[in-house]
């Protein structure tokens, strides 16, 4: 009887040791997570990705991938158009990080996080356009290999438009209030803060006209000489030669913008 119970135990525990074996947790590496984290990123699974994301950034946060899936973080921001959070997220990664191998990916995003908030309309508050500008200023010459580079280009130009755009509105509104040293103001830092400026013709014919009306007339006649060479038989350099064959009306001189 006695024999008939040990050889009974070694049985059933020949049979469990197995089943103890298999039911050991595996090890996950923190590679295995991130790339888990990828593939519900690009799933559109956001809330599984995150939750990956920032798995790997508590328990792994030596190890290389906890940089990459901090990066990611801000990249789910991004794909959801949280362009606050992913601006903020982009900003603190490469102040973090300035050496990062592909930092120019980095300042491209933290750049369109703001270009997507900034308004079409140049009548609006361009504060996130001037953003956009001072982020993306020199994008090419800090990376002159950067995948990124047409498009940054193209985007920064058409910042800067709606910057000068913006200006040559204010001095229309102080033009129509003969107020031609305001409109001075504003057109001459116009041209040479974006002498790429599709308004620049417009902003020359302002700028000519107001120094008529004050009354100083080699400014005005250098204002025409420009646009004489930069857009020869123009309407607006015709419309500048009607202008200063007529006496000055000076108006409000004083500035007041």
């Amino acid at each position: 009887m006695f024999r008939r119970l040990v050889l009974a135990c070694a049985v059933m525990l020949a049979v469990a040791s197995p089943i103890v074996a298999e039911a050991a947790p595996k090890a996950v590496t923190a590679e295995e997570i991130y790339a888990l984290g990828q593939r519900y990123l690009n799933r559109g699974y956001y809330t599984k990705a995150l939750e990956q994301f920032n798995r790997l950034r508590t328990f792994y946060r030596d190890d290389p991938y906890s940089l990459k899936a901090e990066l990611a973080i801000a990249d789910i921001h991004y794909r959801k158009s949280e362009w606050d959070q992913a601006r903020v997220a982009y900003d603190d990664f490469m102040r973090a990080h300035p050496r990062y191998p592909e930092l120019d990916l980095v300042v491209y995003r933290l750049g369109m996080t703001l270009y997507k908030k900034a308004p079409v309309i140049p009548d609006r508050d361009q504060t996130w356009t001037r953003s956009v500008v001072t982020t993306w200023a020199g994008f090419g010459g800090r990376f002159p290999e950067s995948q990124h580079r047409e498009e940054v280009e193209k985007l920064l130009g058409k910042a800067r438009a709606r910057l000068a755009r913006k200006e040559l509105r204010i001095a229309e509104f102080y033009e129509r209030r003969n107020a031609w040293s305001a409109v001075a103001g504003r057109v001459e830092p116009l041209l040479r803060n974006w002498p790429e400026s599709p308004d620049r013709a417009e902003a020359l014919l302002l700028l000519g006209t107001a120094r008529h009306q004050m009354g100083e007339a080699e400014s005005a006649a250098a204002a025409l000489e420009r646009l004489r060479a930069d857009f020869p038989g123009s309407p607006h350099q015709r419309a500048l030669e009607r202008t200063l064959a007529k006496p000055p009306n000076p108006g409000k001189v004083g500035r007041t913008g």
